[in-house]
């Protein structure tokens, strides 16, 4: 392209032809494949015209399907349109040839195709020293990358080499380096001939060296590969000589089988200097030896550890989310939790696995649950079960020097899984021991810490283990046996007990279609009415989980079983007649709530490794000496918070409408019932209250209200853990009120819609609000027995 194609004097006037992923350069030929719609219409008008010249820039963003002017480079090429090839409707393969820099002055709109005026740069020949022994530095640094590089063609040499112009030259290596397109507009903006070959040299000299590094790197591992083949190589050959001279070794030939597969297992250096140390020592023993046996089972152990071995991760999050609700129903935030780990992992690959800690009553499917996620993320699963475990090594594994050692459980699960990143569930892990063998909870504390787990150092295999890609999950049916530091480490999230309706769903889409398969039954053989379901759940079950559920479930159809086996044709509904002529009478009653309004009684709720339950409180007076009297098992904390309610009872005397010497000759006895379960708690000092200050003013209380909170001596409620449970009590007791500590208003995000629909939550912050919730009222809405406190 001449000058003579632009008027002088004036600014020419160009489509704009925006490219997503590449710059082009001056002097320099591409093809580009148009298929947008304005490119489209830029080239097809270009081919109407005689010697076709049009803009080029770069897009900031190659994602952006329609650029605008602020969204594109503004200093690009003007090019040639050398030929064109229509490769399908609307679509097409153009070579552009770029003349020179320019730069958009005005733009002059976008339809139907971009359009600008520009500002054409000129560039002058150099002629200065210093460039020209720059440029010859450059074409040497290049022509040394090309040498390099596989896929360089003598062609790029001989053009190479007949390019004289400095700033040409910066151009067209420029155009062909492997680097970012940021870069390379960055040279493409700088005019100054000078500072753009520099640029390009430091670009060319970086390529270079990244290119020797590399070449350092193949060469040390060909050697070490060589180095290793040689030897195996001299291996077999000794192997097949004697062979020939018949001196085949029975021996010898276990060794080198132990030998082949500790190459094969792909043991970091220490490990295999290890395993190498130990089967020199066998070649000088006595096979017969019990030294011997003790080596092998070392050296099998390292060769059979997956230390390489890994499980590709299923990082489909809609996949992973579906397998997790076919196995399991509701429980949606360790669910959520564990799609938000498979997002991650999707984002970033080098993650590290989290540490979690499901907690929960017995039976709500924490341990299926880390099957599930071990499914949903196509991992191996272990089971690692802690439950009463006291010795260390069961954990560390033990020492060689003893007789009988093995490793501990942590790299025996490893070896059973079979691959270094499985799921492993540590089940029961609040049920830990501790003696005088060590403190197994202190040893998990390396193992479930992410900044140490990387080197775990079992004591049997004497070399780290890296854990950090496996996924560990704690299950335990309480925090408080934890120790601190143990829980610090873990991620805790807690799986509350079921309602009955969830129950219900549970038993239909779960635990029945489970027992029919296990049985061999068929849905025409056996099924299952919400009536027969309802009376398992209330009446044979007394449960937070579905364990025992399940099990009534399994009874049913093995009866109906039997009698097939037997030759009988049937088809059952099971409905409650059917259930109860199998399972026999009602083994539980659902806990229920006094039927009358009584002074002196107050039901509390109370948390519970198996959910939660209510907690009848029953106090009474008689003629004596002011003593108070606490039986029913009650714990230190529990025993205190009753002196507690009793105190404040006493320093509200006045305000409860009691003579100022009741105490002196009278004694409280208060008692909870079912005294052979221990209790203990600071969550009962309402219901406490309510039982002594009901008793003493013979204020009636209503027996469909339930209450839980800690109390202080100055009247306030404090905050008390497991409401959801307690909630859950309250709801399949019947209660249709409960008194729940203001403070624990955020806990009630957690119960379930259809139990908060269900009942009236009452939220107190001090104990003189209380008694007016919970009295009697008759027809006149007068309370019975007495007037409950006014509020301060």
């Amino acid at each position: 392209m001449t000058d003579s194609i632009f008027p002088a004097g004036s600014e020419p006037i160009l489509p704009i032809l925006p490219l997503r992923n590449s710059v082009l350069f001056p002097a320099t030929v591409v093809p580009v494949n148009v298929g947008r719609a304005r490119s489209v219409r830029l080239i097809e008008e270009a081919c109407g015209r005689e010697r076709p010249a049009i803009g080029v820039v770069t897009q900031h963003k190659p994602e952006v399907e329609d650029p605008t002017f602020d969204q594109v480079y503004h200093t690009g090429t003007i090019a040639r349109v050398l030929k064109v090839i229509r490769l399908n409707s609307g679509q097409y393969s153009v070579v552009l040839q770029g003349v020179s820099r320019m730069r958009i002055e005005e733009p002059l709109g976008r339809h139907p195709t971009m359009r600008a005026r520009v500002h054409r740069y000129h560039e002058a020949p150099a002629v200065d020293v210093e460039i020209e022994a720059l440029a010859a530095h450059l074409r040497e640094s290049a022509r040394q990358l090309l040498h390099n590089l596989p896929t360089a063609s003598r062609e790029s040499l001989h053009i190479l080499d007949n390019v004289r112009e400095p700033g040409a030259l910066a151009d067209l290596i420029e155009s062909n380096l492997p680097v970012p397109n940021e870069s390379k507009q960055e040279v493409l903006e700088t005019l100054d001939i000078r500072e753009r070959v520099r640029m390009v040299l430091d670009q060319v000299n970086r390529q270079n060296e990244v290119l020797r590094v590399k070449h350092e790197i193949s060469n040390m591992v060909e050697e070490e590969m060589s180095s290793s083949q040689r030897e195996y190589l001299l291996r077999q050959q000794v192997k097949a000589i004697r062979r020939e001279l018949g001196e085949t070794d029975v021996d010898e030939d276990d060794i080198e089988n132990l030998r082949e597969r500790i190459a094969l297992a792909r043991l970091p250096s220490e490990a295999e200097a290890g395993a190498k140390r130990e089967l020199r020592r066998m070649g000088n023993m006595n096979t017969a030896s019990s030294e011997y046996q003790v080596a092998r089972t070392y050296v099998e152990w390292l060769a059979d550890l997956p230390w390489a071995k890994m499980t590709p991760d299923r990082l489909d999050v809609l996949q992973a989310r579906q397998v997790l609700d076919e196995d399991h129903y509701g429980l949606d935030k360790p669910k959520r939790r564990i799609v938000e780990y498979i997002a991650v992992r999707k984002l970033r690959r080098d993650g590290r696995a989290p540490i979690l800690c499901f907690v929960g009553p017995p039976g709500v499917g924490k341990t299926s649950l880390g099957r599930s996620i071990a499914r949903a993320s196509a991992r191996a699963f272990v089971r690692v079960s802690l439950g009463g475990v006291s010795d260390e090594a069961e954990v560390r594994g033990h020492r060689r020097t003893y007789v009988g050692a093995f490793p501990g459980r942590i790299i025996s699960g490893l070896k059973k899984a079979g691959s270094k990143n499985p799921v492993m569930i540590l089940d029961e892990i609040d049920k830990l021991g501790r003696d005088q063998r060590g403190d197994p909870a202190s040893a998990l504390l390396e193992v479930l810490d992410p900044e140490q787990n990387h080197q775990f150092t079992d004591h049997y295999i004497d070399a780290p283990f890296d854990l950090s890609k496996v996924m560990f999950i704690a299950t335990a049916n309480q925090k408080s046996t934890i120790p601190s530091a143990l829980l610090d480490r873990m991620e805790v999230i807690e799986l509350p007990g079921y309602t009955p309706r969830e129950k219900r769903s549970i038993a239909r889409d779960f635990l029945i279609p489970r027992q029919l398969s296990e049985h061999g039954l068929s849905p025409e053989r056996l099924d299952f009415s919400d009536e027969a379901i309802d009376m398992m759940v209330d009446s044979y079950t007394h449960e937070a989980g579905v364990r025992k559920l399940e099990q009534q479930a399994a009874a049913v159809c093995r009866a109906v079983a039997v009698r097939l086996a037997a030759g009988e044709d049937i088809s059952i509904m099971a409905d409650p007649p059917f259930i109860e002529s199998v399972l026999g009478a009602a083994k539980t009653r659902r806990q229920e709530t006094e039927r009358s309004a009584r002074a002196g009684v107050a039901t509390g709720l109370a948390w519970t490794p198996a959910g939660g339950d209510l907690l009848f409180v029953e106090a009474t007076r008689m003629p004596g000496t002011g003593q108070l009297h606490l039986t029913g098992s009650m714990g230190d904390v529990l025993k205190e918070s009753a002196a507690a309610a009793f105190t404040f009872v006493r320093a509200r005397a006045e305000q409860l409408g009691l003579p100022e010497d009741f105490v002196s000759h009278t004694d409280i006895h208060v008692h909870l019932p079912a005294g052979g379960v221990p209790k203990d708690g600071a969550a009962a000092g309402v219901p406490l209250f309510v039982a002594l200050a009901s008793l003493l003013t013979q204020l009636k209380v209503r027996p469909d209200v339930a209450m839980s909170g800690e109390i202080t001596l100055r009247g306030n409620v404090l905050k008390v853990g497991g409401i959801k449970e307690k909630c859950l009590a309250a709801h399949r007791a019947g209660v249709s009120r409960i008194l729940l500590p203001k403070r624990n208003e955020p806990d009630l995000e957690e119960v379930p819609d259809e139990v908060r629909e269900d009942l009236e939550i009452c939220l107190v912050s001090r104990v003189d609000e209380v008694l007016g919730l919970v009295a009697a009222f008759d027809a006149a809405d007068n309370p019975v027995g007495g007037a409950p406190a006014a509020a301060e």
